[in-house]
């Protein structure tokens, strides 16, 4: 079954009002999120977010909400195709990318953003902090709400899936402020750089709908 808009969001905003997190400074570099203590209630729902192990199979109210993700997927498609050449490896990954950015109540260009500037689109990309995948997850996150394995963060719907739901976490810690929740994504909390970035590579990938 196909999650509804804001899954994750709304399942997290309580717990996240909840959360003693300790504000820590870090270098800049690519993927490193700062392992952070986290509220029992808060771990409780990110592993809940992270557990639910639905296929990446969006399902559609009406036929012009289908028709408009179709758009989205061709479009989408075609700006990728420098990136990623084979046509079904691209297609499966816009698609996933897509349902959990959908799940977290996310906008997928922001996360293609990310994982542009992350990764560079590149599947068992690791940082030179360890992170690991397309959107650079630290192996901490599969010890405080996977099942511990690290190496699941290569699987492209593990990775997408992680990646997506730490984002949320942060946005609702940031209160929504884009600016702050990208920073501590990245382990810069306050500095303009990686955010920049970011913001940069999203114009790249936002679609006008015909």
């Amino acid at each position: 079954m196909s999650p509804g808009p804001g899954y994750v969001r709304r399942r997290l905003l309580a717990a996240a009002a909840l959360s003693p997190l300790l504000f820590r400074s870090a270098p800049s570099c690519a993927g490193a999120q700062v392992e952070e203590p986290l509220a029992d209630s808060v771990r409780s729902a990110l592993s809940a977010a992270i557990a639910n192990s639905a296929p990446p199979k969006p399902v559609f109210g009406g036929t012009e909400a289908r028709l408009g993700y179709l758009q989205w997927l061709g479009e989408m498609s075609s700006r990728l195709q420098k990136r990623k050449a084979e046509h079904v490896a691209r297609v499966e990954f816009l698609e996933t990318l897509w349902y959990e950015s959908a799940r977290a109540g996310l906008d997928p260009s922001l996360v293609l953003g990310v994982v542009q500037v992350e990764s560079g689109f590149r599947k068992y990309a690791i940082s030179s902090a360890g992170a690991r995948g397309y959107m650079q997850v630290m192996p901490f996150w599969a010890r405080l709400i996977g099942d511990g394995d690290s190496a699941r963060l290569f699987h492209m719907q593990t990775n997408l899936r992680f990646g997506c739901v730490i984002l949320r976490h942060y946005l609702n810690l940031e209160r929504g402020d884009l600016f702050l929740t990208l920073g501590r994504y990245n382990g810069s909390r306050g500095r303009p750089e990686y955010p920049n970035l970011v913001f940069g590579a999203r114009k790249s990938w936002v679609f006008k709908p015909a």
